[in-house]
């Protein structure tokens, strides 16, 4: 076990959204010697709408040649591969949803997406790549961890949840055994029996195919009680530690004290929600902190108190080699420079229940008319919800669904739907890949951050006359650099 003055990275670049950490920004981080982490969500969706884009500098295809299962490879091409690009008219075909027991051509497609995106961030270098997976997404979990152990990925990280059960899961993919992942069935009982994911690696890979070697896991977590949870019981004991305070973007951990809305309707955090460095030192396993640590000075001060280090996400988020589109990333920038940034943490938005931080740009679905003319439905169904059915079978729901369909689905409550953005899709046109809907309409985009945008605005600061960008090997020089007052 690593105690906590073990080497690691100073920084990790945090794994955002949908592509937006794509293997770009994550090869570039690497390359400077600190760690690059590729987002793992819906990356099945991902790589079929690059594949329908044209692939048009060759990387996905280049990735997928390696892709250690003979014949998997050309089945994906055939499917999705569009030469020189589908009519941007056209919408992208539709990827399998996953359910309980998901086709063999979705597994397929997940672990080679998975195994594709950590090979191109890992490609001809040796620096550190990780993967972060949300607990909220959690039936493809076991196929895609598969994926990105075979392309050898260093780190695994979860959040959005409890990942008690993800140190015994690499530990059986690692040695090409059978896995379980417990699923939560809502409206289950105990008579029931219990609901799983399953997943037997043998069934996907050669024959005499060497299991891939295991990656450190790292638990990202919101406060000391659960980290101390996880680490006293060897079962569950991760590797290290992300320790995301309620500033971090994306998804947030619900406030620790009782449910209050300030005057804007945003949740209320106190100091019961901010976790003191010092005492997770006491855990005795690596930690980085996240959430307003994306300065010199917040380094210093995470280290200065036992933290190896600090992951940060928003200044990453709007380099040049994130995945974000570059408009949303060009308006926000422009925010960032001649002002504030509005951005909401909202207790409605997300269909998983988390609060979720939304940047407050018109033309988005943070804009309520925006949201209001979308016609609501879920055809992407990554946040999909099991729910057990009357007759006793498992059926899939979700809260941003049309209205009518959620309380059909067995008996789902109304006021659940409420405020509930699509961010499946929404979070899919931020990183371009929009889908165009019939009569024309393309889909709006979500686009989060963390609250502190001092780094960016020193980045910014710095930029040379006549350009508009900076790049993610300056914002580790900066993080990594003096202590200076903001100017």
């Amino acid at each position: 076990m690593m105690t906590s003055s073990a080497p690691g990275p100073r920084v990790i670049q945090g794994g955002m959204g949908v592509a937006v950490s794509g293997w770009q920004l994550a090869r570039a981080v690497s390359l400077t010697g600190q760690m690059g982490v590729v987002s793992g969500t819906a990356l099945e969706i991902v790589c079929a709408r690059r594949l329908q884009s044209g692939d048009l500098g060759g990387d996905m295809r280049r990735a997928l040649e390696h892709f250690p299962v003979p014949g998997v490879a050309e089945r994906i091409l055939r499917t999705y591969y569009v030469a020189g690009g589908k009519d941007p008219a056209a919408p992208f075909r539709p990827v399998l949803r996953f359910s309980l027991q998901p086709s063999r051509a979705l597994a397929e497609l997940t672990i080679a997406a998975n195994f594709a995106e950590v090979f191109l961030a890992k490609e001809g270098h040796d620096g550190l790549i990780g993967i972060n997976y949300l607990r909220k997404i959690e039936l493809p979990i076991p196929f895609a961890c598969y994926g990105a152990m075979l392309a050898g990925v260093d780190h695994v990280l979860m959040g959005a949840g409890n990942p008690a059960d993800l140190p015994a899961l690499l530990d059986a993919l690692a040695r090409h055994q059978p896995v379980e992942l417990p699923i939560r069935v809502q409206g289950a009982t105990s008579a029931d029996g219990e609901h799983a994911i399953r997943f037997d690696p043998r069934a996907y890979a050669t024959p005499g195919q060497r299991p891939p070697p295991r990656p450190r896991f790292d638990a990202i977590v919101a406060s000391v009680d659960l980290a101390e949870a996880l680490a006293a019981d060897p079962v569950t004991r991760p590797d290290g530690f992300i320790v995301e305070g309620f500033e971090a973007g994306g998804h947030n951990a619900p406030p620790r004290g009782p449910r209050r809305l300030d005057d804007t309707g945003q949740l209320v955090y106190d100091e019961r929600d901010v976790v003191d460095p010092r005492s997770m030192a006491g855990v005795g396993l690596p930690f980085w902190m996240a959430g307003s640590y994306g300065t010199p000075a917040g380094v210093a001060r995470a280290v200065a108190a036992g933290a190896t280090g600090v992951q940060v996400g928003t200044a990453f988020a709007y380099c040049a080699e994130s995945g974000m589109a570059p408009e949303f990333k060009r308006r926000v920038l422009e925010l960032a420079a001649h002002g504030e940034v509005p951005v909401r943490t909202d207790a409605r938005t997300s269909p998983t229940g988390f609060p979720f931080k939304v940047v407050q740009l018109p033309g988005t679905l943070a804009d309520e008319e925006v949201y209001a003319g979308r016609e609501r439905l879920c055809d992407l169904g990554v946040l999909r919800t099991p729910y057990r059915k009357p007759d006793g079978t498992v059926g899939y729901r979700c809260p941003a669904e049309p209205v009518a369909m959620y309380r059909g689905h067995g008996g789902g409550r109304e006021a659940n739907t409420v405020g509930r953005r699509c961010l499946c899709n929404g979070l899919m046109a931020a990183a371009g890949f929009a889908q165009r809907r019939a009569h024309g309409y393309t889909e709006p985009a979500v686009i989060t951050a963390g609250t502190d945008f001092t780094g960016v605005r020193e980045l910014l600061r710095r930029l040379p006359d006549g350009q508009d960008a900076y790049h993610a090997a300056d914002v580790v020089a900066y993080l990594l650099g003096p202590e200076e007052e903001p100017a």
